[in-house]
């Protein structure tokens, strides 16, 4: 163990170490600092070294620049030392200087559309961003420009017209360097995530576009003139509207007229008339696109004969493209090499089966077909022109003439033409004679040629025989003229005095009616006064009274008691009444209350209303129509406008007043009775179907004009109706679309409208068959039976029985001597008395 002193000299000992120790740590961190403080001015120094150096370097480049502004090298050195400099200024000058001066290349570009693009933040600076952009792919097509561009164009969606300006730019793009073979796909997909990204914040379901978006599309493209837009357009349009010959007509001529390629060219007019082959059009012109393109004799043919079974709507069609196959056969032939045996062969197989033509199209369509013989005057030009044969194209325009044209001056003066170039002046002389013999259209103008011809040809002798001839001519064709024309004027003469007659007879027949109304009202009010005293007197034995019977009857109120609405002042004044200012309103609901005011309120719209007179019956009952008078003859074009507008559940009927006295053959409902191939008739329809459903179902095939459902008076569907587009092709369309479609449970049936046309005795103001008249009296006015039960009291039935059979002797006698003539041969009516008494005796 140590000794005390020991231990203490031992903690001196070390406690002198220990500050030792931290003299030396202290010592060396000073020797530390010295030295770090020298290397930081080392550092300071070297780094101002290199600044100088660079500012000298740039100095000197610029120097040798002043010198040589073409120094391409020196233009990099310069631009690269700025950078590392970071002399924005001076760094954009640089670039400025040298883009002046060369192209730049892709990574200078991008250097300095980068350094841009992060210097300018704001929206207001973004255009010479832009400006800059457009000088960058001017110089080289760099695809990473163009996507830089694009990217940097997305930023500015937000401001107006951003989203229209960076499609655009891609546009542009793809149309630049989207065909690179390495770089062009990354452009592709930048526009396509682009326009992703747009559809997916829209959220919206594209419709297909309707037919005429796709036209006026095609007619932007067309004027835009890039072939492949345009063919595109036209097969989405067609994809989509295949059944519209227009359509195909279009794509065919501009495919016919600007590409001109031969595959495309006859594929798609084979689809055309694949499509479409009731087009008479679209066949012709596949026919031209066959011969246009050299193609054989063999499916020149064969799509001929197609065409021929294709089922044409029209006669004319067949004659159109006879000819059209005629013409293709005429320019075979080679005439100046005498290849006439071809054309033989060709009037064998093809001209002479036309001469027959009318023997295959008379079975649909009779004489009709081919009424002025288009295609035996071009048979007599070829034979005249091409094979010299007069006679024989004298003969064919004899049996044109024999076929009803002789009537024609026109039809002559083509033979006299035909003449005149290949013939002699004497037949040319004979079918001008034969001309003002027999044309009966325009006679004067074949007089005429006549005459000329004479003048240039003839002798005196020939002169006066045309002179002779044609005076006698027209003086006869005069003649006849004044009798057709004193005809007319007996027939309008007649046809007014008849009008006059019916109008005579309707208005007898209305004073008859009243008189004969007068005449019963006497005699009932009469029988009313002699029931009521021969009841009151009668001292029969006592029996019940009839069901019903009250002993004190009383006669009935005057109308003002009976609650009749009061007389209109106006309707004893005819003189205030104006039809011109007026209108008719009918079929209104008989249980319609307050007419006046509801009409009132109705057409108050239209203009001042003077007077509205509503038509009671004599119990005070509405009879459902009225007449409105207004200040003004502007409202009732107005006023007419409302027609067929629901009222209280019945379609209101709004028509001009007219005096049917005046006018008898007037009438406001007419109907097209032929055909209208712009409208279409549908039937089949639910009856709960609106007028707004049926037009939303329409349009989606074309322009809507008007849409109307068939009802009944009562305002009930009937289950039909005519929508009427903007042309044929668009009704067309909508027939084969709509025919046969569910229609909520109903299946619907959809033709080109066609009314059939209404006979003479439906007509106003013709007169009836007896047998007709007499059966609607006897079935009542709507053809149905009237009722079989007897509405008279037994007792006159049991009166025909045999007089030994009658029960009560009395009421035999007394109903005997009731029916039995009176002194005038006139047999006495029944009153109420004589009923009574019948049913009391009984």
């Amino acid at each position: 163990m140590a000794a005390p002193g020991n231990a203490e000299q031992t903690q001196l000992q070390d406690m002198e170490e220990d500050e030792a120790g931290v003299e030396e740590r202290e010592m060396e961190s000073d020797e530390e600092e010295g030295m770090g403080v020298e290397n930081s001015d080392d550092e300071e120094d070297e780094s101002s070294e290199d600044e100088k150096e660079n500012e000298a370097e740039i100095q000197r480049l610029e120097e040798q620049l002043s010198i040589n502004a073409f120094d391409y090298n020196c233009h990099v050195d310069l631009i690269k030392l700025l950078k590392h400099e970071g002399e924005l200024f001076r760094l954009r000058k640089a670039r400025q200087k040298m883009s002046e001066l060369f192209p730049l290349t892709e990574e200078i570009w991008l250097d300095w559309l980068k350094d841009e693009i992060r210097l300018t933040e704001e929206d207001a600076n973004r255009e010479k961003v832009y400006e800059l952009f457009e000088r960058a792919v001017k110089d080289y097509i760099c695809p990473e420009i163009w996507l830089e561009y694009a990217q940097y164009s997305i930023g500015g969606m937000g401001s107006p017209g951003g989203i229209d300006k960076v499609r655009s730019i891609f546009e542009r793009a793809v149309t630049a360097v989207g065909l690179h073979m390495t770089k062009g796909q990354t452009l592709w997909e930048a526009y396509r995530e682009f326009e992703n990204a747009l559809l997916s914040t829209l959220q919206l379901v594209a419709e297909p576009p309707k037919l005429a978006e796709y036209q006026a599309y095609i007619e932007f493209e067309l004027k835009e003139g890039d072939p492949p837009r345009i063919q595109i357009t036209f097969e989405r349009a067609l994809a989509e509207n295949c059944l519209v010959p227009d359509m195909w007509t279009k794509y065919t001529t501009y495919l016919d007229r600007q590409l001109k390629i031969k595959d495309l060219v006859l594929s798609t007019h084979e689809r055309a008339v694949r499509n479409c082959p009731w087009t008479m059009s679209l066949w012709k012109s596949y026919l031209l696109a066959l011969e246009r393109h050299g193609s054989d004799h063999h499916t020149v043919s064969d799509v001929f004969e197609k065409a021929l079974n294709a089922g044409f709507i029209q006669a004319t069609d067949y004659v159109e493209i006879w000819q059209a196959y005629l013409d293709y056969l005429r320019r075979r032939v080679d005439f100046s090499k005498g290849e006439l045996h071809f054309l033989y062969s060709g009037r064998s197989s093809g001209l002479v089966l036309v001469f027959t033509l009318p023997s295959c199209v008379s079975a649909g369509f009779g004489e009709s077909g081919d009424p002025s013989c288009v295609i035996m005057q071009i048979w007599a030009r070829i034979e005249a022109r091409h094979c010299k044969n007069m006679q024989k194209a004298r003969e064919l325009w004899d049996s044109i003439m024999t076929k009803g044209n002789a009537k024609y001056a026109n039809m002559w003066l083509e033979y006299y033409n035909l003449e005149r170039a290949y013939g002699d002046t004497a037949h040319c002389r004979k079918a001008l004679h034969r001309a003002v013999q027999c044309s009966s259209d325009y006679p004067e103008h074949a007089c005429e040629v006549l005459l000329t011809f004479e003048r240039v040809e003839g002798t005196l002798e020939d002169w006066d025989t045309a002179v002779q001839k044609t005076e006698t001519r027209l003086n006869r064709v005069n003649e006849q003229r004044a009798k057709a024309a004193e005809r007319g004027a007996t027939q309008v003469r007649q046809e007014e005095e008849r009008v006059e007659q019916r109008r005579k007879a309707k208005a007898d027949k209305k004073s008859q009616k009243k008189v004969q109304k007068g005449r019963a009202g006497e005699k009932r009010k009469a029988g009313r006064d002699d029931d009521q005293d021969e009841w009151n007197k009668d001292s029969a034995p006592k029996r019940n009274a009839p069901p019903g019977y009250k002993p004190g009857g009383g006669t009935k109120k005057p109308q003002q008691e009976a609650g009749l609405p009061p007389r209109n002042q106006n309707d004893e004044k005819p003189e205030l009444r104006d039809d011109t200012s007026s209108v008719f309103i009918s079929n209104l609901a008989y249980t319609m209350e307050e007419p006046e005011a509801k009409l009132k309120a109705l057409f108050e719209t239209c203009g001042p209303i003077k007077q509205i007179r509503p038509v009671f019956s004599n119990k005070g009952s509405f009879k459902g129509y009225c007449y409105l008078q207004f200040e003004s003859l502007v409202s009732v074009s107005e006023a007419l406008k409302l027609d067929r507008r629901e009222v209280e559940g019945r379609p209101m009927f709004v028509s001009p007043c007219v005096d049917k006295s005046k006018n008898p053959d007037f009438k406001v409902f007419k109907y097209n009775t032929s055909l209208e191939k712009h409208k279409i008739f549908i039937s089949g329809l639910p009856f709960s179907i609106t007028k707004e459903q049926l037009e939303e179902m329409c349009k989606n095939h074309g322009s809507v004009r008007e849409v109307r459902l068939v009802t009944y008076r009562s305002g009930k569907p009937k289950g039909l109706a005519y929508v009427e587009f903007a042309d044929e092709a668009q009704a067309s369309q909508a027939v084969l679309k709509l025919d046969g479609m569910d229609v909520e449970g109903c299946k619907i049936s959809v033709a080109i409208s066609n009314p059939p046309r209404r006979s003479m005795m439906d007509k106003p103001g013709s007169s009836r068959p007896a047998a007709d008249m007499m059966s609607r009296q006897v079935y009542g006015a709507r053809g149905k039976g009237r009722t079989q039960l007897s509405l008279l009291p037994r007792s006159l039935h049991r009166q025909t029985a045999p007089v030994g059979k009658v029960e009560n002797g009395t009421a035999a006698e007394r109903a005997t001597a009731s029916t039995a003539p009176n002194a005038a041969g006139e047999s006495r009516s029944l009153s109420n008395a004589d009923f009574a008494k019948m049913l009391l005796n009984k």
